[in-house]
């Protein structure tokens, strides 16, 4: 089968089904790597309870762009 056709294939399937098909693909290239994800979680929660106890202060996305660009555009 042509790329092409392949392609016209999955574009015609519904959009649960292409999703599927991108998830798959994606995966092919980048292995979920089961222990680090694990870890990743673990990290996440731990934050998100700082959060919620206050340990921690969230800072805005545009505010923390801001600052990456203001210190690697000099």
């Amino acid at each position: 089968m042509k790329t092409a056709d392949l392609l016209a294939a999955a574009i015609s399937l519904p959009v649960e089904e292409r999703v599927r098909v991108i998830d798959s693909l994606l995966k092919s290239l980048n292995p979920p790597e089961t222990d680090i994800d694990e870890e990743w979680a673990l990290v996440a929660k731990r934050r998100l309870e700082e959060l919620r106890v206050g340990d921690a202060v969230a800072v805005p996305g545009d505010e923390v762009f801001r600052n990456i660009s203001n210190r690697f555009s000099a």
